[in-house]
């Protein structure tokens, strides 16, 4: 195990437990550190945004950092547990795997999955990034995102597969596309070869998007009329979700 690391880990726990800003003299004593070290592992903590230095009394205290991490942790394992039902809905009705996911950035991440009960089907783990730009949960998500957002993809465009969106114009009209129909889809897989998906967006109270559900299968089984039925379920998962997390459709009658 990597020493100064764990060093840090100690500091970052110890400064948490503490009442009051603690000075590098008094947290050393209590670690067993050496000052230098105290001093030096503060340093990298500061600048990394972990700890501030109260200039008064030159003592040092936890900034709201790690609890803005906790809080992301506590989102994404609320947001698995509320949408967990309409995945399982979603998958008895489809047949096919299901999907949760999550825009960071030009990825998505797999947050959770139900694996579909064929044999021949698509192999996706939890954890896992894909870029976004190719994925049907990442277009769906994109559709509640400001065009402006698809910039950020630009330095990133490139063929995975002979179906792969490689320029602006191109992903932009798939957003546009999801965002009229309520749904995203992939016909043939733009990552992986040989993947048909469909995903929509979770949103929130606020009308924020948090993450979009998706079913996804071999498209030798999953063809683009089958995916046009499966288009309900999907949005029907989604809109259960969404609902779950207090989300409030517009009423525009």
């Amino acid at each position: 195990m990597d020493k100064a690391f764990r060093k840090g880990l100690r500091l970052l726990e110890t400064l948490a437990r503490s009442e009051k800003p603690r000075g590098i003299t008094d947290l050393a004593t209590e670690l067993g550190f050496t000052k230098s070290n105290v001093h030096r592992v503060l340093s990298t903590l500061q600048a990394e945004g972990y700890v501030e230095q109260i200039a008064a009394n030159s003592t040092y205290r936890l900034t709201t950092k790690l609890w803005e991490l906790g809080n992301d942790v506590m989102r994404r394992m609320d947001l698995i547990q509320i949408a967990r039902p309409a995945m399982a809905r979603l998958a008895e009705a489809t047949g096919e795997t299901v999907h949760l996911s999550v825009l960071r950035g030009t990825d998505v991440i797999y947050l959770d999955k139900i694996e579909s009960a064929h044999h021949i089907r698509a192999h996706t783990s939890v954890g896992m990034r894909a870029p976004a730009f190719t994925m049907a949960t990442g277009k769906a998500m994109l559709a509640h995102l400001p065009d402006s957002y698809l910039e950020l993809f630009r330095p990133h465009l490139r063929s995975y597969t002979s179906t792969t969106r490689t320029t602006i114009e191109e992903l932009r009209a798939d957003v546009e596309l999801a965002r009229r129909q309520g749904y995203a889809v992939v016909p043939h897989g733009e990552w992986r070869e040989g993947i048909a998906a469909c995903a929509a967006a979770i949103l929130n109270r606020s009308g924020e998007v948090v993450g979009a559900i998706g079913m996804s299968g071999p498209d030798s089984r999953i063809k683009r009329k089958q995916l046009k039925l499966f288009s309900e379920h999907v949005m029907e998962a989604a809109r259960t979700a969404s609902l779950a997390l207090g989300y409030a459709p517009r009423d525009d009658r």
